[in-house]
Parts: C-alpha cells; sequence; structure tokens
C-alpha cells in the first residue's frame, strides 16, 4: 500500500461500470428507436377507446400531496394572530426566537444508515471495515509526525554544533 496514494474504491468503480453499461443500453434504445437503416420503425394503431386513467375533460394533471416527515416546517404554527400588533405588524416572539436558535444550535441528528453500521462491521464484500481504515490512518500521521521530529531535531543539532 503506498502512503500518499488513494486506495480505489470498489463502490465508485462499480458505479462507473454501470454508468457505461446504462450509456450503452441507451445508444442501443436510441438506435432501435430511430430505426435500422432500410427496415421501417413499427406502426401502432391508435385505440378508439380513451385509457381509464385519462382525464375526460383534457386538464391540467391534478396532483395530490403527500406528506413527508422530513419536509414538515418545524416553525409551522408559529403564526397566530396573537403574534402580531394592532398596525398588523409581527411582534417579537423571544421565546420563539430562542426555539429557533436552540434548533439551529443543536442541528438536525441525521439518521443512522444501515451502510454506516455496514462499513463500521467490514460486511460489505471488498471493503475494510472503518478501525481497520483508522488504525492505518493513525499510524500514518505518527511515523510522519516521528520524520517531522527527526529532521526538526536534525536541524538544531546542526545549528548548535555549528555556532560553537
Amino acid at each position: 500500500m503506498g502512503w500518499f496514494g488513494k486506495k480505489r474504491d470498489p463502490i465508485e468503480e462499480r458505479e462507473r461500470q454501470l454508468k457505461q453499461k446504462l450509456a450503452a443500453l441507451e445508444g442501443e434504445i436510441r438506435q432501435l428507436t430511430q430505426g435500422a437503416a432500410g427496415v421501417p420503425a413499427p406502426r401502432y394503431r391508435r385505440s378508439t377507446t380513451p385509457h381509464p386513467s385519462a382525464d375526460p375533460a383534457g386538464g391540467p394533471p391534478q396532483f395530490e400531496e403527500i406528506p413527508h416527515p422530513h419536509s414538515a416546517n418545524p416553525f409551522e404554527g408559529e403564526t397566530t394572530t396573537s403574534h402580531f400588533n394592532e398596525l398588523g405588524v409581527r411582534k417579537y416572539d423571544l421565546g420563539g426566537a430562542l426555539r429557533r436558535w436552540w434548533i439551529r444550535l443543536r442541528g438536525r441528528q441525521p439518521p443512522t444508515s444501515k451502510l454506516v453500521s455496514y462499513l463500521a462491521a467490514g460486511s460489505i464484500h471488498g471493503l475494510p471495515p472503518l478501525r481497520y481504515e483508522k488504525r492505518i490512518a493513525r499510524n500514518r500521521f505518527l511515523a510522519l509526525f516521528a520524520l517531522f521530529l527527526g529532521i526538526l531535531w536534525g536541524l538544531v543539532y546542526f545549528y548548535f554544533a555549528n555556532r560553537s
């Protein structure tokens, strides 16, 4: 293993291979949809009955709102009529400001991913466990630190040796 060389990540390598395969398949699909040389593209007959899910009025599609727990606004519901004075200007809410400040200070805790536990345990084939990687990084740091101290000690030694 090289000291300063970056080890290839097998997941990134696999992702690169899959992207190449996907690009090749998209090119093949493009060729087939354009039609081969001399072979006309197949003609399809239109159905006379509308699809059951088609909108008979032909208006814009209707989308339903799907509630998602991570997209909820944490400050929603803080605006009421008691938060405004008689001129319509928002009053200063000290409790709300402290609450917002505390949430920003703490930050949101990301959900623990299974990938993190797999990496820590070394369960993904081809990837070493994190503790192994940490040990390598620690040993590399200690070796470079010892080398730096040796060079520094040598410079100080030669400076005082030539001074007298």
